[in-house]
């Protein structure tokens, strides 16, 4: 009796008289109907970890590094140190790898003003974006970990420097799904200042899926012609027959997906019915010249043409039709002053006019229409600028006319979706060096965006290569005090 009791306890004898009950039960769990129920459609909407403020968020990317010390970081001691060198109790025995020591200060020309009720200082360079001054949340203290603007740019956006992870549109999009019939959810919109490529260094992996479900990868639409390459139907082919296509074609897809289980399967299936879809959704949610005048003048818009007002105003016409993640990209931020094409007298200026406006007007329009209280908008580049000026041409008759990058100390600012307008959030030292107060880390930044969004980052991963990954890495903390 002690024998078979034994036996009866081993492992090894659990095992071997057990495989058939083993192989039942598993074999149950692959033939659950519910098991790929989800890979049918990967962009049905999905519940949050809990009660989120935010439904969707518009990331108004400022690709090149914003000089915070000219727009929203007013700094007097700078001014009356210009033309002097840094301090060395500034830096201390900091390691230096970009930034130059010995160049001397630079303190702005800008007339800075307090704006609201709650006195917010901005720089006379952003008016509009001022006047929101009582609706927005001004983070001082922002810091990132990467000098060089692509892989500062994948850091923001992706949390690694390091091409191949899923961006912040496709993680938020994995976690929560999309509300857009007929158009994807997670879009992406460029435009730039000098008339140049409006790509970003960081380039589509910005917005690239990863080892996500390719789902989740970002659709770029084009600012001009057709919102989205042969989105048309070709010469011969009329609706009804692309239609019958697309269902033939998914039906052997569903077969296929029935016997693999494959994700990516799922994912051409809904990617093909998504598509059919955008031929009638896309060309009618890009057409901004449906808005009404007052509208498109509030905006700063020129229908046909491209813009980053255009762009704002097609980011609000597409969260309205239920787009989760929308990433505006504005490329022309990168101030060394080698010409006037970069510089901190002449270009700085114009691209404040080129995006304060309808920045601004993004703000007051969801919050019109009342869609400010569950959009999140954020405002922010990938790094901000020195406190000491940088003139790389010896003979360049202007002196200090740029600054080099700074990753210690820059500004984002973030609207709508639960954040606690009308507050300047962190504090810089005197030279606008350092954080001294409430010091905010990129991956800080990405936690409190999937917070607002019912998203706990620690809890929002995916397994590839043996391990799990999460946007944040292993890293970030909400920022409580910025939640209204």
């Amino acid at each position: 009796m002690e024998l078979e009791y034994l036996k009866r306890v081993t492992r090894r004898y659990f095992f071997r008289e057990c495989w058939t009950g083993l192989g039942t039960v598993a074999l149950t769990a692959l033939l659950n109907e519910d098991l790929f129920s989800e890979s049918v459609d990967p962009m049905a909407p999905k519940k949050p970890h809990f009660a989120a403020k935010a439904k969707r968020v518009v990331f108004l990317n400022m690709s090149g590094g914003p000089s915070q010390l000219d727009l929203f970081d007013y700094k007097p001691k700078l001014i009356e140190f210009h033309g002097k060198p840094l301090p060395r109790s500034v830096i201390g025995d900091q390691p230096l790898d970009y930034v130059k020591a010995e160049k001397p200060l630079r303190g702005t020309e800008r007339k800075f003003r307090k704006y609201g009720q709650c006195g917010m200082e901005v720089s006379e360079l952003l008016p509009n974006i001022a006047s929101c001054a009582d609706d927005i949340a001004l983070i001082r203290s922002v810091t990132t970990d990467h000098f060089n603007h692509g892989p500062a740019e994948l850091f923001l956006n992706t949390g690694s420097i390091r091409a191949g992870r899923p961006s912040m549109g496709g993680w938020v999009t994995y976690g929560l799904g999309s509300e857009a019939k007929g158009l994807p959810g997670f879009v992406v919109l460029h435009s730039t200042t000098r008339g140049t490529n409006p790509g970003i260094l960081g380039g589509p992996s910005c917005w690239s899926n990863g080892f996500l479900p390719s789902s989740y990868q970002g659709a770029v639409l084009r600012n001009v012609g057709e919102p989205v390459l042969f989105v048309s139907n070709p010469p011969g082919i009329d609706r009804n027959t692309q239609g019958e296509t697309v269902t033939a074609i998914n039906n052997f897809n569903k077969r296929r997906l029935e016997v693999t289980g494959d994700p990516e399967i799922a994912t051409r299936i809904a990617a093909l019915e998504t598509a059919y879809q955008m031929q009638i959704a896309a060309p009618e949610a890009c057409d901004i010249s449906r808005e009404p005048k007052p509208i498109l003048e509030m905006y700063g818009c020129s229908p046909g043409q491209m813009s980053f007002a255009n762009n704002c105003l097609l980011a609000r016409r597409l969260i309205e039709r239920g787009v989760r993640f929308i990433n505006v990209y504005h490329k022309g931020w990168d101030h060394h002053g080698a010409s006037s094409d970069t510089d901190l007298v002449s270009n700085l200026p114009q691209i404040c006019l080129d995006v304060d406006r309808a920045s601004a007007a993004l703000v007051k329009d969801l919050k019109q229409r009342g869609l400010l209280e569950d959009t999140l908008v954020v405002w922010g580049g990938e790094f901000g600028r020195t406190p000491m000026g940088e003139s790389p041409k010896a003979n360049n008759p202007t002196e200090f006319m740029g600054r080099d990058h700074h990753i210690d100390a820059f500004s984002v600012w973030m609207a709508g979706g639960g954040i606690k307008g009308g507050q300047t959030f962190g504090e810089t030292d005197e030279f606008g060096y350092h954080v001294v107060r409430d010091r905010t880390h990129v991956h800080d930044l990405q936690a409190t965006i999937l917070h607002l969004l019912g998203l706990d980052h620690k809890k929002l991963t995916f397994r590839f290569q043996g391990r799990e990954f999460r946007l944040t890495d292993v890293a970030g903390e909400v920022v409580q005090k910025l939640l209204a």
